[in-house]
Formats: C-alpha cells, sequence, structure tokens
C-alpha cells in the first residue's frame, strides 16, 4: 500500500494516526496487525467462531443477535437475531465472517467484515463502516480475501 493509499484512508477517516503505520509500503493486513485501521481486529489464526462471535458483534456495533448454542460437529451455532432463529455452519472464521455479513447485509449501521488474511500469525479482519465501503472498493483501496461478498454489500446499499 503506498503512502497516498494510506494518506486516502486517512482522508476516509479509517486510520487511528500516522504515526503507526510501518515502514515501507505495508499491506493492509500489516496495518491491521500494527493497530493503524480503526475497525481493525487481530485474532489468533486458531480461534474458533464461537469464540470469536461475541467479540466480533461488538466491534461491528450488530445489535439483537443471541447465541443460543454452539455446536462441535458439525461446527455451528444456533443463533436468533430479532426474532428468527437461525443455524449457522461456522467451520471456521472466514464462515462466521461470511454469516455476519449475509445476516446484516441491509443494515447500513452495521459494520462489513472485510478478512485481510493472515499476518505475524495472526488473522486480521477489518469492520469497516458501509458507507466506505464503495470508495475503498472503487479505488481499489481494499483487498480482501472476501471482496465479492463486501462488492455484493455495496451493490445491496
Amino acid at each position: 500500500m503506498r503512502g497516498a493509499d494510506v494518506r486516502r484512508l486517512a482522508a476516509l477517516g479509517l486510520v487511528s494516526t500516522a504515526e503507526a503505520i510501518p515502514a515501507g509500503e505495508p499491506s493492509l493486513a500489516a496495518l491491521c496487525a500494527a493497530g493503524v485501521l480503526l475497525g481493525g481486529l487481530s485474532v489468533a489464526a486458531d480461534v474458533r467462531p464461537d469464540e470469536l462471535v461475541g467479540p466480533l458483534c461488538q466491534r461491528i456495533s450488530a445489535q439483537r443477535l443471541r447465541v443460543l448454542d454452539a455446536r462441535t460437529s458439525p461446527p455451528e451455532l444456533w443463533v436468533q437475531v430479532g426474532e428468527t432463529q437461525e443455524r449457522w455452519p461456522v467451520p471456521d472464521v472466514p464462515a462466521l465472517v461470511r454469516e455476519l455479513n449475509r445476516c446484516y447485509r441491509r443494515d447500513s449501521t452495521v459494520r462489513a467484515i472485510a478478512s485481510l488474511g493472515e499476518w505475524d500469525e495472526a488473522r486480521q479482519l477489518w469492520c469497516i463502516p458501509k458507507g466506505a465501503l464503495g470508495a475503498l472498493l472503487g479505488e481499489g483501496l481494499l483487498q480482501a480475501e472476501n471482496s465479492e461478498e463486501l462488492s455484493a454489500l455495496v451493490a445491496q446499499a
């Protein structure tokens, strides 16, 4: 990521401080790991979805979600969102990210979750205000493992 790209992220209000930016041309995952991205979250590479759902829901400002049960075989979460109960097959963190993005796709107040990959032996997740997604994707500033999913969120807005 070039310096101009980081300045653009700052202009969008998506970075916390320029002083903490790693030298060179760091990737988004490196920026996330350094604590520069507002809404960034570094989690252990082996974290289970049932361990992450609470902190991740807090980070994206998800409301009305309650975990009713967590199963290991098959790995799934039984959740209640508002009045609706659902079973989410979540064998890993990317599946949890997919389910949360799907569940809150129409709620503009809930942040979208970008999966930035692994850095420093941790998975890097970036919880982005949905209003900034269009600019990030349109300007090529968001290279995420789940870019197609995020593009679909912009199209639905």
